[in-house]
């Protein structure tokens, strides 16, 4: 069986970082935990660091963690849908919400269980994923306010989300003037503004985060120390707190080019070969992972000689060249991964996963 590998040491390393950054500029923050799809070994390495808050998008998630530790503060990252409401007041702290009708469920079921529900209200800001419209706030807000068991703890947007559009100075400081503008008219604290995610971190390293803005919600930049602006990771930050290793289930030297009649293959796509490359053979190996798991455009080998070829449902074919390693069969390669491919290997059923 393939592994999914988790270093806590690396994992510590890089949330530390991030707390001591944090920590300087006076910004609370929470780790969203969606990556980890609920996962109770890599959910408990989270717990020993500290955490105190856990932002995730699925509530069987945020029940999971209720389950490992009652006093963390959940969050539930985008707006409930009708049909979950009572468990988002049930295991969730906190919850985003965009939606008049929605946040009024949220108030019934809030009174139903004797329960004080905060929320964050979240501001379209140009990705056009979630968010009200800025026009519409004082009007939205003053329904708002008046709902029983529901507080309004913060302000929020999303970047990078959908249509990979970058937070800005500009957009940061208009959404600090929002929060200013309702706390003005309706004379209420909004404790939070929440603009800040790991594509926003680059912005906090060259001092260009608007003071008001004071939390954030990191998952990308503390499991793959990434900077999202350059594409290269953060000075002083670990790459590969996650590591994969299928197993060679085939190996042998076989023609570089198929042969026959071809149309599109399971994925759907046709591919392509080089036409110099008739006559020639290499040294292919099947690993024990395929399209059910994740889609290997997410896989980096570690192996610079290794290409990876194509997948199938359930088994991925790699070309090792003249194999100058010696691989052989019931040997486990090693992949670093892009946070896609993390988040496809944790969804599956048939990926152990381990700490190491």
């Amino acid at each position: 069986m393939a592994v999914l590998s988790l270093n806590p040491g690396k994992l510590k390393h890089n949330y530390l970082h991030l707390e001591k950054i944090f920590s300087r500029n006076n910004i609370e923050w929470g780790v969203v935990t969606k990556l980890l799809c609920g996962n109770k070994l890599f959910l408990n390495e989270l717990l020993k660091l500290g955490v105190s808050q856990m932002h995730d998008t699925r509530i069987g998630n945020i029940k999971t963690i209720k389950s490992l530790n009652p006093e963390i503060q959940t969050v539930y990252i985008k707006p409930p849908a009708k049909r979950s409401i009572h468990n988002v007041i049930k295991y969730a702290d906190v919850s985003f919400n965009t939606e008049y009708s929605t946040i009024k469920l949220l108030s019934d079921e809030a009174c139903r269980q004797q329960k004080f529900h905060k929320i964050i209200i979240m501001i379209e800001m140009g990705d056009l994923r979630e968010g009200i419209m800025g026009d519409q706030l004082a009007e939205f807000y003053k329904k708002v306010f008046l709902l029983p068991n529901i507080g309004i703890i913060g302000i929020g947007t999303n970047f990078n989300c959908l249509n990979g559009i970058l937070p800005n100075q500009e957009k940061l400081i208009q959404l600090c003037l929002y929060k200013k503008l309702i706390e003005v008219i309706f004379h209420r604290k909004i404790p939070w503004i929440s603009g800040g995610t790991s594509v926003t971190l680059p912005l906090l390293l060259d001092k260009k985060i608007p003071r008001d803005v004071n939390h954030f919600r990191i998952g990308e930049a503390l499991f793959f120390g990434n900077n999202l602006f350059t594409g290269k990771p953060f000075r002083g930050m670990e790459t590969d707190v996650f590591k994969f290793y299928p197993e060679i289930i085939e190996l042998n030297i076989k023609p570089v080019l198929p042969s026959g009649d071809q149309i599109e293959n399971v994925a759907g796509r046709i591919p392509e070969f080089n036409p110099e490359d008739e006559g020639k053979t290499s040294y292919r190996a099947i690993l024990d992972v395929g399209l059910l798991d994740l889609n290997p455009d997410y896989l980096i080998p570690e192996d610079d000689s290794v290409r990876i070829i194509e997948a199938s449902s359930d088994m991925l074919v790699v070309d090792l060249g003249k194999n100058k390693k010696g691989y052989k069969t019931g040997d486990m390669m090693s992949f670093d991964l892009k946070y896609m491919g993390v988040l496809g290997l944790m969804n599956s059923n048939y990926i152990e996963k381990i700490v190491n």
